[in-house]
């Protein structure tokens, strides 16, 4: 089964980030199309990219990024969980994605935007011509959440509604059918110099 990779896109403390993968991964896992597995920066903590050498080389010189590159080589299909951040995304995921260029390739990428009014699309177009320099293919369908903030209960657990469920189902059901025609245009992943 392929593997859907989850990244949460903030490392902002107190972030909703976090609550929102964690409902995202259980549909995604009922869903039933992918082996799923949630990536928190945070947690993941890339400096500011600091390798000498361009990504597209791929002569890594730091153990940070030869495990980011092993990770991301390992994912079939990604989900960015974003915020938006002054009608932009977070510099955490801009720098994860500027990390790697070979490993992103040929695979599809779908978005759960999460903001105010907004709902984090504005963060989302910006994403979509970022991931496409590096020859990913963002899906038409996307999840977008307005005032999250309102959804988060006590406990800091997502709240979600009918809308919201049903956008997750579509974008993974997109993502599988993307994610199978794209496989075949995907060399092996090359060892890291």
């Amino acid at each position: 089964m392929p593997n859907l990779t989850i990244i949460i896109g903030s490392t902002r403390p107190g972030r909703a980030g976090a609550a929102i993968a964690q409902w995202f991964a259980a549909r995604a896992k009922d869903h039933g199309g992918f082996d799923v597995t949630v990536v928190d920066l945070a947690e993941v903590g890339l400096p500011l990219l600091d390798e000498p050498n361009h990504p597209r080389l791929r002569q890594y010189t730091r153990q940070h990024t030869k495990d980011w590159s092993a990770v991301i080589d390992a994912a079939d299909a990604f989900v960015f969980v974003s915020p938006e951040y002054n009608h932009g995304y977070s510099a955490a995921l801009k720098n994860a994605i500027d990390y790697l260029h070979h490993e992103w390739q040929h695979k599809p990428v779908g978005f759960v935007s999460y903001g105010g009014v907004a709902a984090g699309t504005r963060a989302m177009q910006q994403l979509k011509q970022v991931v496409t320099a590096v020859r990913m293919l963002p899906v038409y369908d996307s999840v977008n959440i307005p005032f999250h903030a309102k959804l988060l209960d006590s406990d800091g657990v997502l709240r979600t509604n009918e809308v919201m469920d049903k956008a997750a189902d579509t974008m993974l059901d997109e993502l599988v059918r993307t994610e199978a025609a794209l496989r075949p245009l995907r060399p092996a992943p090359e060892p890291v110099a």
